[in-house]
């Protein structure tokens, strides 16, 4: 997948920005190089879906690209146990790439995650969150959902399972032993949407003595959500009025509801969070992750939420 090159006119979304310094504009582009797909064959009868998986989870488009990053084993980084991709050679700045259903080595996420690197200026992490779990990209693309354990992941990837983990992943970043990054933001699509906000938690603030102005600590500094799943209401109401939040939300999402997505609007300027909500249009969950070009506008709200995405966290992770 090519570094952008041709630009594009995409239609308008509506964008709600609420923050101290304004919204940073960036140019809208169209990702050159992406792959037609691979030919798909639905099953007369499919299974029924474990609660909080969405079908459109369950629905791949693989990009052209080879990943530009490197793959670590478990442990790589002193203070977690997780295989982890690694992306971009910035020693101040980082970004937590929770990866989707379709886990940490879908080329997808690794090709966003090479495109935050170099955009953003950030060296970005991806770690395997599902304990070795993946689901095979060509059973994703050509829909063969009865083929993939979606029991097994729904009991194992639980989130009180995993945030233990993910909360460590977050804190190893800002360590002296895990790289001593000054800023780390948190980025989450489908999966890991829930698991950002968690992150962006006031809780966090006790675990440290804070910075000179009494803000507490804080396990990441800026967090983008795209698309999310498992999301509740209290994860909404609990976040840190010093963590930035930027929602990227699809106009047609059965796991992010419209009762759910007025909560966060409303809630997020209730408690002063500095926050920008983005609506895209005739698009559906899983469509900034899956970017298909054969779907109506998925690809140019991919790009666009990628875009949007970069210019968050150079704002808030290179801004002060």
């Amino acid at each position: 997948m090519r570094l952008l090159s041709k630009v594009s006119r995409i239609p308008s979304a509506l964008t709600h920005v609420s923050d101290r310094r304004g919204n940073l504009g960036c140019p809208l582009h169209i990702t050159e190089g992406i792959a037609s797909a691979l030919s798909t064959s639905s099953s007369s009868t499919q299974p029924e879906l474990p609660s909080g998986i969405s079908p459109c989870c369950l629905t791949g488009f693989r990009w052209s690209g080879t990943p530009t990053g490197t793959a670590l084993p478990a442990g790589s980084i002193p203070g977690t146990t997780n295989a982890v991709y690694k992306t971009g050679t910035n020693p101040r700045v980082a970004i937590l790439l929770i990866h989707d259903l379709l886990g940490w080595t879908f080329p997808n996420v690794r090709l966003l995650a090479d495109h935050y690197a170099a955009e953003a200026n950030a060296t970005v992490f991806v770690p395997d969150f599902f304990d070795g779990f993946v689901c095979p990209p060509e059973l994703v693309l050509e829909e063969r959902w009865a083929e993939i354990d979606l029991e097994r992941f729904a009991k194992e990837n639980a989130r009180e399972v995993r945030e233990p983990e993910i909360f460590a992943f977050a804190k190893a970043l800002k360590s002296a032993e895990g790289g001593g990054f000054d800023k780390v933001g948190a980025v989450g699509y489908c999966y890991g949407g829930w698991a950002v906000f968690r992150l962006a938690a006031a809780e966090h603030k006790a675990q440290g003595p804070g910075d000179s102005e009494g803000n507490g600590k804080k396990l990441v500094d800026a967090i983008t959500t795209g698309h999310p799943t498992y999301l509740t209401k209290e994860d909404v109401e609990g976040v840190s009025k010093n963590v930035p939040v930027q929602v990227l939300a699809p106009e047609f999402d059965p796991m992010y509801t419209a009762e759910l997505k007025t909560h966060t609007f409303l809630t997020l300027q209730k408690l002063g969070v500095p926050f920008q909500y983005s609506h895209f249009p005739g698009v559906f969950h899983s469509c900034f992750v899956r970017g298909d070009e054969r779907k109506e506008g998925e690809r140019e709200a991919m790009v666009r939420g990628k875009n949007a995405a970069v210019a968050w966290m150079k704002q808030w992770l290179h801004g002060n």
